[in-house]
C-alpha cells in the first residue's frame, strides 16, 4: 500500500471513530500529509476543560517513517517543550522505535495519554519534570494556569503549521 493510500486508509477510520476527546481535520483539503487535531485536556487531570492543538506532519516515507506531531497550543507538562515548537517527547515517535505497522489512532492515543500521565524520567523539560516528581501541587497549579492561559476557546493554527 503506497504512503498516500495508506494516510488517506487512516485518515478514513479516524474519522469514522474518532479518539475519544479528539476532532480531526486536514489543514488543507487537497494535502493529505498535514492534520489539525483538537484534543480536549483529560477530565481529571491539570488539562481538563482545556482545548490544545496539534499539528500531525506525515513524511513522504509515511509509514516507514514516523509522523513529526507537535501542540500549537502552549502547555506546561515535562513531555512537551515550554515553548512556542511544541515538541513532544513520545518513545512511539522516535525513529529507532517507529515500526511501519504503528497507526495513527495509537500516536493520537499515546499523545492523549501523556497528559494523563506524564513521563517524568523520559523528560524535554528537565525543570518541569523535577517540579512534577516532587511537588505535584505547585506542577498542578502550573499547568492549570497555562491551560486556562493559553488552551481556552478553539486552538490556533499557524500558518506555518499547515
Amino acid at each position: 500500500m503506497s504512503g498516500a493510500k495508506r494516510i488517506s486508509k487512516e485518515y478514513g477510520e479516524c474519522m469514522a471513530q474518532p479518539p475519544a476527546g479528539m476532532k480531526i481535520r486536514l489543514a488543507n483539503e487537497n494535502d493529505l500529509h498535514v492534520w489539525h487535531v483538537v484534543l480536549d485536556g483529560p477530565p481529571n487531570t491539570a488539562y481538563a476543560g482545556g482545548k490544545f492543538g496539534l499539528v500531525v506532519k506525515l513524511p513522504t516515507e509515511y509509514p516507514f517513517k514516523p509522523p513529526v506531531v507537535t501542540f500549537s497550543t502552549r502547555m506546561y507538562h515535562p513531555n512537551v517543550t515550554n515553548d512556542n515548537l511544541g515538541n513532544i517527547c513520545l518513545g512511539l515517535l522516535k525513529p529507532e522505535n517507529w515500526k511501519p505497522a504503528s497507526r495513527l489512532l495509537a500516536v493520537l492515543e499515546a499523545i492523549r495519554s501523556l497528559l494523563v500521565e506524564p513521563q517524568p524520567d523520559d523528560p524535554l523539560e528537565a525543570r518541569i519534570a523535577d517540579q512534577y516528581k516532587n511537588d505535584r501541587k505547585g506542577f498542578e497549579q502550573s499547568a492549570k494556569q497555562y491551560t486556562s492561559k493559553y488552551a481556552t476557546g478553539e486552538p490556533k493554527f499557524s500558518a506555518t503549521a499547515a
